[in-house]
Protein backbone atom coordinates (compact mmCIF):
# COMPACT_ATOMS: atom_id res chain seq x y z
CA UNK A 1 0.00 0.00 0.00
CA UNK A 2 1.39 3.13 -0.60
CA UNK A 3 -0.51 6.94 -1.21
CA UNK A 4 0.06 10.61 -0.86
CA UNK A 5 -2.50 11.63 1.77
CA UNK A 6 -3.85 15.21 1.86
CA UNK A 7 -3.24 17.61 4.28
CA UNK A 8 -2.61 21.44 4.75
CA UNK A 9 -0.35 22.68 1.57
CA UNK A 10 2.57 23.50 4.12
CA UNK A 11 1.90 19.35 5.22
CA UNK A 12 3.25 16.33 3.30
CA UNK A 13 2.30 12.69 4.23
CA UNK A 14 3.66 10.13 2.17
CA UNK A 15 2.19 6.84 3.26
CA UNK A 16 3.73 3.48 3.22
CA UNK A 17 3.17 0.26 4.68
CA UNK A 18 6.76 -0.38 5.94
CA UNK A 19 7.16 0.25 9.49
CA UNK A 20 9.52 3.25 9.30
CA UNK A 21 8.56 6.57 9.63
CA UNK A 22 10.54 9.38 8.50
CA UNK A 23 10.17 12.70 9.94
CA UNK A 24 11.56 16.08 8.13
CA UNK A 25 10.62 18.64 10.59
CA UNK A 26 13.37 21.34 9.57
CA UNK A 27 13.40 21.24 5.71
CA UNK A 28 10.77 23.71 5.30
CA UNK A 29 11.57 27.41 4.12
CA UNK A 30 8.36 28.92 3.92
CA UNK A 31 7.68 31.64 6.12
CA UNK A 32 3.99 32.90 6.53
CA UNK A 33 3.55 36.32 5.36
CA UNK A 34 1.77 37.71 8.23
CA UNK A 35 5.52 37.12 9.65
CA UNK A 36 7.49 38.72 6.99
CA UNK A 37 7.61 42.55 8.01
CA UNK A 38 8.69 41.47 11.01
CA UNK A 39 12.04 39.81 10.65
CA UNK A 40 14.91 41.31 9.97
CA UNK A 41 15.75 39.08 6.51
CA UNK A 42 14.04 36.25 4.59
CA UNK A 43 17.48 35.25 4.15
CA UNK A 44 18.41 35.22 8.07
CA UNK A 45 15.09 33.82 8.77
CA UNK A 46 15.88 30.69 6.41
CA UNK A 47 19.50 30.32 6.99
CA UNK A 48 19.27 27.74 9.41
CA UNK A 49 16.88 25.10 7.64
CA UNK A 50 18.24 21.60 7.28
CA UNK A 51 19.18 22.48 3.67
CA UNK A 52 18.34 19.78 0.90
CA UNK A 53 17.45 16.88 3.73
CA UNK A 54 14.33 16.12 1.75
CA UNK A 55 16.59 15.52 -1.24
CA UNK A 56 19.12 13.57 0.34
CA UNK A 57 16.62 11.05 2.17
CA UNK A 58 14.34 10.63 -1.06
CA UNK A 59 14.78 7.31 -1.31
CA UNK A 60 13.09 6.19 1.80
CA UNK A 61 10.04 6.04 -0.46
CA UNK A 62 11.55 3.41 -2.30
CA UNK A 63 11.48 1.23 1.07
CA UNK A 64 8.31 2.19 1.29
CA UNK A 65 8.55 4.50 4.22
CA UNK A 66 5.95 6.85 5.61
CA UNK A 67 7.25 10.37 5.56
CA UNK A 68 5.93 13.29 7.02
CA UNK A 69 7.12 16.64 6.17
CA UNK A 70 6.24 20.36 6.88
CA UNK A 71 7.36 23.05 4.40
CA UNK A 72 7.17 26.05 6.92
CA UNK A 73 10.34 27.24 7.97
CA UNK A 74 11.57 26.45 11.16
CA UNK A 75 11.43 30.26 12.17
CA UNK A 76 7.88 30.55 12.14
CA UNK A 77 7.63 27.59 14.50
CA UNK A 78 9.83 24.91 15.53
CA UNK A 79 8.25 21.66 15.42
CA UNK A 80 10.84 19.80 17.08
CA UNK A 81 11.33 22.05 20.32
CA UNK A 82 8.39 21.02 23.70
CA UNK A 83 5.34 23.07 23.38
CA UNK A 84 5.54 23.66 27.13
CA UNK A 85 8.42 25.55 26.18
CA UNK A 86 10.58 23.79 28.35
CA UNK A 87 14.59 23.47 27.04
CA UNK A 88 15.62 20.75 25.36
CA UNK A 89 19.61 21.40 26.53
CA UNK A 90 19.58 22.72 30.24
CA UNK A 91 22.37 25.14 30.76
CA UNK A 92 22.92 24.66 26.97
CA UNK A 93 22.79 27.58 24.21
CA UNK A 94 19.40 26.43 21.80
CA UNK A 95 16.65 28.38 19.93
CA UNK A 96 12.87 28.33 21.20
CA UNK A 97 10.14 27.19 20.33
CA UNK A 98 9.33 30.28 18.05
CA UNK A 99 12.72 31.06 17.50
CA UNK A 100 14.09 34.81 17.71
CA UNK A 101 17.47 34.58 17.48
CA UNK A 102 19.68 32.06 14.55
CA UNK A 103 22.36 29.04 15.74
CA UNK A 104 24.88 32.28 15.96
CA UNK A 105 23.16 34.31 18.14
CA UNK A 106 22.03 37.10 15.66
CA UNK A 107 18.32 38.48 16.31
CA UNK A 108 15.57 37.17 13.66
CA UNK A 109 13.26 39.86 14.39
CA UNK A 110 13.23 43.74 14.28
CA UNK A 111 12.81 45.64 17.30
CA UNK A 112 10.04 44.53 19.44
CA UNK A 113 8.63 42.71 16.80
CA UNK A 114 9.62 39.02 18.29
CA UNK A 115 6.38 36.99 18.39
CA UNK A 116 4.40 37.65 21.61
CA UNK A 117 2.81 34.95 24.03
CA UNK A 118 -0.67 34.52 21.76
CA UNK A 119 1.56 34.66 18.61
CA UNK A 120 3.28 31.65 19.68
CA UNK A 121 -0.14 30.33 20.63
CA UNK A 122 -1.44 31.08 17.44
CA UNK A 123 1.15 29.64 15.88
CA UNK A 124 1.37 26.12 17.63
CA UNK A 125 -2.66 26.04 16.62
CA UNK A 126 -1.69 26.49 12.88
CA UNK A 127 1.46 24.29 12.11
CA UNK A 128 2.98 22.86 15.66
CA UNK A 129 -0.54 20.74 16.33
CA UNK A 130 -1.26 19.40 12.63
CA UNK A 131 2.44 18.34 12.20
CA UNK A 132 2.10 16.42 15.40
CA UNK A 133 -1.48 15.24 14.79
CA UNK A 134 -0.41 13.96 11.43
CA UNK A 135 2.88 12.17 13.08
CA UNK A 136 0.72 10.73 15.77
CA UNK A 137 -1.61 8.94 13.43
CA UNK A 138 0.92 7.83 11.01
CA UNK A 139 2.86 6.27 14.14
CA UNK A 140 -0.77 4.63 15.06
CA UNK A 141 -1.65 3.17 11.65
CA UNK A 142 1.82 1.44 11.54
CA UNK A 143 1.32 0.18 14.99
CA UNK A 144 -2.06 -1.45 14.32
CA UNK A 145 -0.14 -3.66 11.44
CA UNK A 146 3.48 -3.82 12.97
CA UNK A 147 4.43 -4.90 16.40
CA UNK A 148 7.94 -2.73 16.04
CA UNK A 149 8.24 0.43 14.59
CA UNK A 150 10.59 3.15 14.07
CA UNK A 151 10.80 6.30 13.34
CA UNK A 152 13.96 8.08 11.84
CA UNK A 153 14.05 12.27 12.80
CA UNK A 154 15.94 13.71 10.28
CA UNK A 155 18.17 16.52 10.51
CA UNK A 156 21.33 18.38 9.72
CA UNK A 157 23.57 21.55 10.64
CA UNK A 158 26.60 23.71 9.54
CA UNK A 159 29.88 21.96 11.31
CA UNK A 160 30.75 24.81 12.97
CA UNK A 161 28.63 26.80 15.12
CA UNK A 162 30.69 28.13 18.62
CA UNK A 163 27.83 29.16 20.36
CA UNK A 164 26.06 26.06 20.24
CA UNK A 165 29.09 23.28 20.15
CA UNK A 166 32.77 23.47 20.51
CA UNK A 167 35.55 22.69 17.68
CA UNK A 168 34.43 20.97 14.43
CA UNK A 169 30.60 18.82 14.55
CA UNK A 170 30.94 14.95 13.89
CA UNK A 171 29.88 14.46 10.64
CA UNK A 172 27.19 11.51 12.13
CA UNK A 173 25.14 12.71 15.68
CA UNK A 174 23.10 9.54 16.85
CA UNK A 175 20.47 10.40 19.26
CA UNK A 176 18.45 8.52 21.16
CA UNK A 177 17.60 10.52 24.46
CA UNK A 178 20.37 8.81 25.76
CA UNK A 179 19.31 5.13 25.24
CA UNK A 180 15.89 5.94 26.44
CA UNK A 181 14.04 6.32 22.96
CA UNK A 182 14.75 3.02 21.10
CA UNK A 183 16.13 -0.49 22.23
CA UNK A 184 19.89 -1.04 22.60
CA UNK A 185 19.21 -3.39 19.26
CA UNK A 186 18.53 -0.69 17.00
CA UNK A 187 21.13 1.81 18.30
CA UNK A 188 23.78 -0.61 18.36
CA UNK A 189 23.16 -1.89 14.76
CA UNK A 190 22.91 1.72 13.41
CA UNK A 191 26.29 2.18 15.70
CA UNK A 192 27.90 -0.45 13.06
CA UNK A 193 26.91 1.18 10.42
CA UNK A 194 28.12 4.34 11.11
CA UNK A 195 31.38 3.00 12.35
CA UNK A 196 32.18 0.56 8.98
CA UNK A 197 31.98 4.69 7.33
CA UNK A 198 34.76 5.54 8.33
CA UNK A 199 33.42 9.21 8.79
CA UNK A 200 33.69 11.22 12.32
CA UNK A 201 30.57 9.80 14.61
CA UNK A 202 29.31 10.56 18.15
CA UNK A 203 26.65 8.45 20.10
CA UNK A 204 24.10 11.19 22.30
CA UNK A 205 26.70 13.65 21.97
CA UNK A 206 25.67 17.70 21.72
CA UNK A 207 22.15 16.32 20.09
CA UNK A 208 20.42 13.37 22.16
CA UNK A 209 17.41 14.05 20.14
CA UNK A 210 14.55 16.67 20.55
CA UNK A 211 11.05 17.13 21.06
CA UNK A 212 9.88 14.12 18.36
CA UNK A 213 12.61 11.35 19.59
CA UNK A 214 12.31 11.76 22.91
CA UNK A 215 8.03 12.11 22.52
CA UNK A 216 7.75 9.63 20.33
CA UNK A 217 10.26 6.81 21.28
CA UNK A 218 8.59 4.50 24.05
CA UNK A 219 10.56 1.19 23.32
CA UNK A 220 7.78 -0.43 25.55
CA UNK A 221 5.03 0.32 23.68
CA UNK A 222 7.26 -0.66 20.24
CA UNK A 223 7.58 2.10 19.22
CA UNK A 224 11.36 2.94 18.75
CA UNK A 225 12.76 6.35 17.83
CA UNK A 226 16.38 7.96 16.77
CA UNK A 227 17.55 11.53 15.78
CA UNK A 228 19.94 11.91 12.67
CA UNK A 229 21.72 15.23 12.84
CA UNK A 230 23.88 15.50 9.91
CA UNK A 231 27.07 17.65 9.64
CA UNK A 232 26.47 19.71 6.74
CA UNK A 233 29.86 19.01 5.13
CA UNK A 234 29.00 15.06 4.68
CA UNK A 235 26.65 15.62 2.14
CA UNK A 236 27.35 19.33 0.68
CA UNK A 237 30.02 21.92 -0.11
CA UNK A 238 29.68 23.51 2.59
CA UNK A 239 31.80 26.49 3.67
CA UNK A 240 32.95 25.81 7.08
CA UNK A 241 32.34 28.76 9.67
CA UNK A 242 30.87 31.83 8.76
CA UNK A 243 28.63 32.05 5.76
CA UNK A 244 26.58 35.02 3.74
CA UNK A 245 23.83 35.17 1.61
CA UNK A 246 26.24 34.61 -1.38
CA UNK A 247 28.07 31.24 -0.25
CA UNK A 248 24.66 29.73 1.77
CA UNK A 249 23.23 27.45 0.90
CA UNK A 250 25.34 25.73 -1.39
CA UNK A 251 23.66 23.81 -4.39
CA UNK A 252 22.58 19.84 -3.79
CA UNK A 253 25.11 17.80 -5.33
CA UNK A 254 24.12 14.38 -6.10
CA UNK A 255 27.32 12.96 -6.84
CA UNK A 256 29.08 14.70 -4.04
CA UNK A 257 26.39 13.16 -1.89
CA UNK A 258 25.88 9.81 -2.93
CA UNK A 259 28.63 8.38 -1.10
CA UNK A 260 26.65 9.30 2.23
CA UNK A 261 23.40 9.04 0.72
CA UNK A 262 24.84 5.19 0.35
CA UNK A 263 25.44 4.83 3.88
CA UNK A 264 21.97 6.15 5.20
CA UNK A 265 20.52 4.22 3.18
CA UNK A 266 22.26 1.50 4.54
CA UNK A 267 20.43 2.85 8.18
CA UNK A 268 16.92 2.94 7.04
CA UNK A 269 17.58 -0.28 5.88
CA UNK A 270 18.58 -1.54 9.43
CA UNK A 271 15.92 0.05 11.07
CA UNK A 272 13.43 -1.90 8.96
CA UNK A 273 15.04 -4.90 9.79
CA UNK A 274 15.03 -3.76 13.35
CA UNK A 275 11.51 -3.29 13.00
CA UNK A 276 10.41 -6.39 11.22
CA UNK A 277 12.17 -8.79 13.38
CA UNK A 278 10.09 -7.59 16.12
Amino acid sequence: MTETKAHPHWLTVRRGAAPLVVSLPHTGTDLPPEILPDLVSPWLARRDADWWIETLYDFAADLDATIVRTAISRTAIDVNRDPSGVSLYPGQATTELCPTTTFDGEPLYREGRAPDAAAVEARKAAYFVPYHAALAEEIGRLKAIHPRVAVYDCHSIRSIIPRLFDGTLPEFNLGTNSGASCAPALSQAIEAILAASGRPMVVNGRFKGGYITRHYGQPEAGVHAVQMELACRAYLREPLGPVSEADWPTPYDPAYAAPLRAVLKDVLEACLTFARAG
